[in-house]
């Protein structure tokens, strides 16, 4: 299939609908539903599929009715949020189904053949004297062996004419400095986008979450995306865009599969649309 729309190039920020349906013809009507809605971009979420559907066949389907651009995730999280168990070869086995279906580009988790990181974080690494593993954060891989393989994998994408987006889910917070120091570290890796996502509860946080998305897109020279989860991280993933942040993740009518954190897609648009108009 050819390929759709590139997802790193479109002018910042893309406003990507995120996409958790169970089968391909769920998922075809919540995609037309979002672009009639304003989405310029779609998050597919391949975990959510029914297993009957996650393969080539069933993604190229879904593409059809795509005129924007699609990145596919797995994130190993079926539709109501449980977690079910895979080999890293086997996950990525499925980005790469996704690869040859034809998507814009694939999320690359930062603990990609390193399971292990996911949810906990290499004691070793303290000793790298990298600032942004103070405090002992998530899908944080420094073993050169699995960065190289990462790297191959990336490469693999590029050769086939899809575009990557590395991303990373400390699951702690990052001043701006420590924040920049590992979108550096990320970049080293050849992504098309970087994603940094970071918890936050504190209202000085949120502030300062500002300058760290005004830092990061002057400290690499990919695309890159930032914001905050949490109790304070709402009002991040709209005003960070608008700073100069890549994407804005969003959601075309709420659902029990859908996190109330996320933002609602019209709404969001307005917001957007409304922020352009006072910088004009």
């Amino acid at each position: 299939m050819e390929r759709l729309p590139s997802f790193a190039k479109p002018d910042s920020p893309l406003l990507a609908a995120v996409i958790r349906q169970r089968t391909p013809k769920e998922a075809i009507a919540a995609i037309t539903n979002a672009q009639y809605h304003g989405a310029t971009g779609i998050d597919l979420h391949l975990s959510c599929l029914d297993d009957e559907y996650k393969n080539t066949k069933s993604i190229e389907e879904i593409l059809k009715f795509c005129k924007i651009p699609v990145m596919a995730l797995n994130y190993n999280h079926r539709i109501d949020y449980s977690t079910y168990s895979s080999d890293e070869e086997s996950r990525v086995a499925l980005l790469k189904m996704a690869v040859e279906a034809g998507v814009s580009c694939i999320d690359m988790q930062g603990y990609t053949f390193d399971l292990e990181s996911k949810n906990s974080f290499r004691q070793e690494y303290q000793s790298l004297g990298y600032s942004f593993t103070k405090g002992n954060p998530k899908e944080i891989v420094c073993d050169e062996a699995i960065i190289e393989k990462q790297m191959r994998l990336i490469d693999e994408c590029h050769s086939a004419g899809c575009e990557v987006l590395l991303s990373c889910h400390p699951n702690v917070y990052l001043n701006p400095d420590e924040a920049c120091d590992l979108a550096r570290f990320l970049e080293k890796r050849n992504p098309d986008v970087i994603k940094i996502v970071c918890t936050s509860n504190s209202e000085e946080q949120l502030a300062e979450s500002f300058m760290t998305m005004v830092k990061l897109k002057k400290a690499v020279n990919c695309k890159v995306s930032f914001h905050l989860n949490g109790e304070m991280g709402k009002l991040s993933r709209i005003v960070n865009p608008v700073l100069g942040g890549h994407l804005i993740f969003a959601i075309d009518g709420y659902t029990y599969a859908d996190s109330p954190q996320q933002l609602h897609l019209e709404t969001a648009k307005k917001a957007l649309d409304a922020m352009k108009l006072i910088q004009m």
